[in-house]
């Protein structure tokens, strides 16, 4: 385990400052995610059912974007792309707060089609910045800077709502989001290297190594092998939004629902001391190896048997939640050119966000029919099952003439496998 890597990461000045300002922008987001439910059932009198419609529309507006506003960002650069949307944000939110049930709808699902794609800028930076070899630790800490932001932001937007009226708090904060979006407008950091921008993809070959073989794409990058790693992230998140539906389902099982919120900390602190320690570890992992490892520490927490036993076994699982999305990016980064990249990670938010829209409810209904438990085994099968079908795909397509065919860890400076699967 390399620990001294993060202090080489932090060196490098695009990547320090980037991770400075994820954290910026991701704070007001997940705060502004919180207050948008609570002003809808607050300030609006609406149930809790009305207030999931408009996160929904927001959500699959925001889905919807992604790969159109990450390919926005590879054809016409980051200020372009930005500028309008900082304009509609503060439009619309200007707005939202004072309005009825139906014109919120509208409006939030407006803002998500415009949203500033944030997530794909910072990543699309971090990879540009970093070397090959220190990636993985870079996304780790910009994993782990992610996982501190959801657990500030809902916290302070909960004390914004309590604290002041809901519309007022719900504007502070999208007006925050929107200044955040303007300071990316304003450094407009690179995201792509210049030898990308003078040679296309000649330098890419270079950087993907033997791995890169032509395949028939969809859209000219996404490939077979780029397509189960979008299916591993979308099955990812359906394994963490189940995890979060069971945990409630448990807990008010148990008849402890005051434990939800010190045991849901539990679960992030794991996931951000496992994101820490991928980042640090002196070897990369495969995502299917990482997404089954995943799925198959959440289905013993069915077996907890009460809330002790529950809290030690969700905290397990926890670990592997941040590197099996860490190892998402850096496998993407290995298999697209850098000239697609901002679609490449448009196309992937939008991958996690079907898992997290479907994840809910097929743990809703499994919880349902068979008790708290069926909600952990069932999202934990459907991880194996995506892990297993991954890795199967994408041995085959690798070719037997491919030194990185296989799965299983690899080395993180050379890239090459030094086990039995796959980078």
């Amino acid at each position: 385990m390399n620990v001294g890597g993060y202090r080489d990461v932090l060196a490098i000045r695009d990547t320090r400052r980037v991770l400075v300002l994820g954290l910026f922008v991701r704070v007001p987001m997940f705060a502004g995610m919180v207050l948008l439910t609570l002003h809808v059932v607050t300030a609006l009198g609406r149930s809790y059912g009305q207030a999931g419609l408009v996160t929904a529309a927001s959500t699959v507006a925001v889905a919807i974007s992604g790969p159109w506003r990450g390919r926005l960002l590879d054809r016409i650069g980051l200020r372009r792309t930005v500028g309008p949307s900082i304009i509609v944000q503060v439009a619309c939110w200007s707005i939202a707060p004072w309005v009825d049930y139906a014109a919120l709808i509208a409006l939030a699902a407006l803002a998500g089609l415009f949203v500033v794609p944030t997530f794909s800028i910072l990543r699309q930076v971090i990879l540009r910045s970093t070397p090959v070899e220190q990636r993985r630790t870079a996304l780790s800490l910009d994993s782990a800077a992610t996982e501190l932001s959801f657990m500030a932001g809902p916290a302070l937007g909960v004390w914004a709502a309590t604290s002041w009226n809901t519309g007022w708090a719900l504007f502070l904060f999208q007006m925050a989001a929107a200044a955040a979006g303007f300071a990316i407008w304003v450094v407009n950091p690179a995201l792509t290297s210049a030898a990308s921008s003078s040679e296309g993809s000649t330098r890419q070959g270079a950087e993907l190594g033997p791995a890169e073989a032509p395949q028939r794409a969809v859209r000219g990058f996404i490939t077979a092998p780029v397509a189960v790693v979008y299916l591993a992230a979308a099955a990812t998140t359906v394994v963490l939004t189940g995890t979060d539906v069971g945990v409630v389902a448990a807990l008010r099982d148990f008849e402890r629902p005051e434990s939800i919120g010190w045991v849901l900390a539990l679960w992030g602190a794991g996931s951000l001391f496992g994101g820490l320690a991928y980042g640090a570890w002196h070897r990369s992992f495969s995502v299917f190896w990482l997404l089954g490892g995943l799925a198959l520490t959440t289905a013993p927490v069915a077996l907890a048997t009460g809330v002790p036993s529950f809290a030690v076994l969700i905290t397990v699982c926890g670990i592997l939640c941040a590197p099996t999305i860490t190892a998402t990016v850096e496998q993407l980064s290995r298999l697209v050119p850098e000239r697609s990249r901002g679609e490449m990670m448009g196309w992937h938010g939008s991958a996690m966000t079907a898992g997290s829209a479907l994840g809910a409810p097929f743990a809703g209904f499994a919880i349902d029919h068979g008790g708290w438990q069926w909600g952990f085994l069932a999202v934990s099968a459907v991880g194996v099952t995506v892990a297993l079908v991954g890795w199967m795909i994408s041995v085959r397509q690798a070719g037997p003439d491919d030194p990185t065919a296989g799965a299983g860890p690899t080395d993180s400076v050379q890239g090459v496998p030094t086990g039995s699967l796959e980078h």
